[in-house]
């Protein structure tokens, strides 16, 4: 259900960007783009990885300083410049997708951090930071313990927390940046909630977000920019998930279901009556040769902690794994991967990859004896191996020597994938591998997977994102509560129906 705002004439803009153009070492981020919101509105900013949208944002923030000409009007206030401090004082609040929070620090003390510092020392005020912590998320009719630690919580809460901390700074225009790309599918409807919240005590959102099905839930208009230029603005009522994705790409992408018939092939990986306290109970599935298998399920459905006891993180309490035929117990991951069990975490960023190290170094950080020679590392054999998966998925990069942290999403994500693939895997265990990554970098890692399982890797492809594993799954286990609440098939079900029980 969209957001009812009024857009008409009779309204003004509460933040107006006219020709906006960057340009960073000769390449123009931004090619005179033009963007407005409107007071209360939800509004989404669409745009592929490099599009120009967090350049927009700085813009607005005032990290940058658009080329000459640009016009940035504020509540009918023409700006000549803009500056953190003034986009502070004006209300304008940027969620960046890393939250910029103190894990260390209470909960309190993020939310009132900003509005307590200043140029003059003065002792602190506990009770007035815990009053204006409470205040602001009473405002979001959330309630949380604002003494405890910020890292006591999950990162669902820390979005809580952030937003409170926006609303502190009399927020009247916030922009999100990937709010929901770690949120589960219930954690992702409670935010959507806040921000309409926000939108009813009339603050502008501006989200950016690469799940198109919550942009068309909750935006009233779309901004689709390509390769730093405006390919225009939408309103949401008639648009759909393949119309935004045609926008932001420019060509049209293959959503069929892909499911194929694999029960006549050789069981790679079996598990029976596998169980471990307070996370998961009896779940037993036969893993075939080329077949992918998806796993789905809401938040404390034991997907995560079951891929992790598969990949010998985690020790089961009863039950068994047999490899190939043969009973397997693992004491560490290290055993997982020499048996031939790969596992591609959800969390990318702190545990998928190590950001500051080269491509090459993540690329080859688990397959490190394929490179020795006489015990130390074979520059010609590195070279050559990572050189080999770079051509085969058709990632993007400089030099192999550049870091990880210079490649966009997608491209961190198949590097990510190339990893685990240099390890000549049996069994890839994909945990929600599109956390985080555009629209047009996912059909390419779709793409990746189905030819994978089509050469014969056998495929255990966890997401909590109901469509994606309807479309790109052989066969669907759903969780629930640690426990397979049913099996699917895509090409006898339907994608509501599946929904439907996931939801239920």
């Amino acid at each position: 259900m969209s957001i009812a705002t009024d857009t008409g004439a009779s309204a003004r803009p509460i933040l107006s960007l006219r020709g906006i153009s960057m340009t960073f070492g000769g390449v123009r981020a931004l090619k005179n783009v033009s963007f407005e919101v409107m007071p209360g509105e939800v509004h989404c900013l669409a745009g592929e990885n490099g599009s120009g949208k967090s350049t927009l944002i700085k813009v607005v923030s005032g990290v940058y300083t658009p080329a000459p000409g640009a016009e940035i009007v504020f509540d009918g206030e023409t700006l000549t410049r803009m500056t953190p401090v003034m986009a502070q004082e004006k209300g304008i609040q940027i969620i960046w997708q890393d939250l910029a929070l103190f894990p260390e620090m209470s909960v309190a003390e993020n939310i009132a951090f900003q509005s307590l510092s200043g140029p003059r020392m003065r002792l602190v005020d506990y009770s007035a930071i815990r009053r204006i912590a409470r205040n602001a998320l009473s405002r979001l009719g959330v309630m949380l313990d604002v003494e405890r630690p910020l890292k006591d919580f999950a990162i669902a809460q820390r979005q809580i927390v952030a937003i409170a901390r926006a609303l502190v700074g009399e927020a009247r225009v916030v922009f999100m940046d990937e709010p929901t790309a770690s949120l589960t599918q219930s954690e992702t409807d409670h935010l959507l909630a806040i921000v309409r919240t926000l939108s009813a005590s009339g603050v502008a959102v501006v989200l950016v977000s690469h799940r198109l099905a919550e942009v068309l839930a909750i935006s009233s208009r779309i901004t689709v920019l390509r390769d730093g230029a405006l390919v225009g603005v939408y309103p949401v009522a008639g648009m759909t998930q393949s119309g935004i994705t045609e926008l932001m790409t420019g060509r049209s992408f293959d959503e069929r279901v892909r499911a194929r018939e694999v029960t006549k092939n050789p069981v790679v990986l079996s598990v029976a009556h596998l169980s471990r306290p307070r996370e998961f109970e009896d779940i037993s599935f036969d893993l075939r040769r080329g077949e992918t298998l998806g796993v789905t399920g809401l938040l404390g459905a034991g997907r995560t902690e079951l891929a992790l006891t598969l990949f010998g993180m985690r020790k089961p309490s009863a039950g068994s794994i047999t490899l190939e035929g043969r009973p397997v117990r693992f004491s560490s991951n290290r055993d997982a991967i020499a048996a031939g069990i790969a596992y591609l975490s959800e969390d990318r960023l702190s545990l998928g990859l190590n950001q500051p190290q080269s491509i090459a170094d993540n690329l080859v950080m688990a397959s490190l004896d394929r490179i020795l020679k006489r015990g130390l590392i074979a520059s010609d054999r590195k070279r050559s191996l990572v050189a080999r998966w770079i051509a085969d998925l058709g990632i993007r990069i400089g030099l192999q020597e550049d870091a990880i942290s210079t490649l966009s999403g997608g491209n961190q994500q198949r590097v990510a994938i190339a990893k685990w693939l240099a390890t000549d895997p049996k069994v890839l265990i994909l945990d929600a591998p599109t956390v985080g990554v555009d629209v047009g970098a996912r059909a390419g890692i779709f793409e990746i997977v189905a030819r994978l399982a089509e050469a014969g890797l056998a495929i255990i492809r966890i997401s909590d994102e109901v469509p994606e594993v309807y479309l790109n799954a052989d066969r669907i286990i759903h969780m629930k509560k640690g426990r397979i609440a049913g099996w699917h098939d895509p090409r006898a079900t339907t994608l509501k129906a599946l929904e439907a029980a996931v939801y239920a």
